[in-house]
């Protein structure tokens, strides 16, 4: 009998650790963490023991969600395309044209006054009711063309969830599932804005990217020119690029959280670099060919002076597209946002 006077629970606990045992020994492993004892077992596995490449990298990701945070999978403040709380119904279909997603946030002022979504069928089931039947030049008696109607008075608003960076992504992924709400914003500390997050976010960390047909391939550019120079999209990764360059890039910085070749040159420069502005370091001298007040859009890479010229490393691996950029506050007319 347990302490509780419970005879059943310390019956189920029993059963529990026995079970845990009989498993461990089916699958030929000792003592310590389950979950470390599958990862190692899962490594060992054979395509001979039936489980393809796939299925193991599955496994081991779905192993490993745990150690995952919001701010992990989120969509940068500045990547994110959102309609404005005032705007008219047919500047939100034309929103929703040039992002190709089903779903957008709806801000007041900016960002840090998040309205809630808008969905496409809901927006598209509205225009139907409008223009009875799509016959756009034909408004029901009394009522306004889609035009004429807000999106402040359509009534097609629907919640948002929020969720701190620090929070885990399976947790976000259970309340979007009992909540039934697939879009969240991710707020910092004071309130504001800092990314948003879709439950495809948090599936494409089992299964990979999930990409469809109305997903262009704007994977950052990296090109090598004949003069030995690397002309590179700012928004490609340091690790993809110091593949291309074999040159590890993150060793010319300090920060952690520097992930990007522009995040490095603005890191090296202490501000957002003009278009033009030269930057020399540890054997490199990075140009900016492209830039706006807000961020960095193409740099040249090319060898300091006295330097060997630089010699390709290898070809980036795929990698997830990001769009283009925006400034904080100012969502984008198109690129990536909450599809989902």
């Amino acid at each position: 009998m347990s302490i509780n006077g419970d005879p059943d629970s310390s019956h189920e606990k029993s059963g529990k650790q026995g079970l845990l045992g009989r498993l461990r020994a089916l699958l030929g492993l000792g003592g310590g963490s389950l979950r470390e004892d599958v990862q190692e077992a899962i490594e060992e596995i054979t395509e001979a023991s039936g489980f393809s490449p796939l299925e193991r990298e599955m496994l081991n990701n779905v192993l490993s969600l745990h150690e995952i945070r919001v701010v992990d999978i989120m969509i940068p403040r500045a990547d994110i395309i959102g309609v404005a709380y005032d705007a008219s119904l047919a500047e939100v279909l034309d929103a929703f044209r040039t992002a190709g997603h089903s779903r957008l946030p709806v801000y007041a002022e900016n960002l840090d006054d998040p309205r809630g979504m808008v969905h496409i069928r809901d927006l598209v089931d509205l225009i139907a009711n409008l223009t009875d039947g799509f016959k756009l030049n034909a408004p029901r008696p009394g009522q306004r063309g889609f035009g004429d109607i807000t999106l402040a008075e359509s009534g097609i608003l629907r919640p948002v969830l929020f969720a701190p960076p620090s929070m885990p992504a399976l947790d976000l992924l259970v309340k979007m599932q009992t909540t039934r709400t697939h879009m969240a914003l991710v707020i910092d500390e004071y309130g504001g804005t800092d990314g948003l997050a879709s439950i495809e976010d948090v599936v494409e960390m089992i299964v990979g990217d999930i990409e469809d047909e109305h997903d262009d391939d704007e994977t950052p550019k990296i090109e090598s020119g004949p003069d030995g120079t690397f002309v590179v999209d700012a928004r490609a990764s340091l690790g993809d690029v110091s593949q291309v360059l074999g040159h590890d890039l993150s060793e010319l910085v300090d920060a952690e959280d520097v992930d990007t070749l522009g995040g490095l040159v603005t890191n090296l420069a202490g501000h957002v670099p003009l278009r033009g502005e030269t930057l020399t370091t540890e054997g490199f001298q990075f140009e900016v060919l492209d830039a706006d007040p807000r961020r960095v859009k193409r740099i040249k890479i090319r060898p300091a002076a006295g330097e060997e010229p630089l010699a390709p490393g290898g070809e980036p691996p795929a990698q997830e597209a990001h769009p283009p950029q925006s400034g904080p506050g100012e969502p984008q007319k198109a690129g990536r946002a909450s599809d989902r």
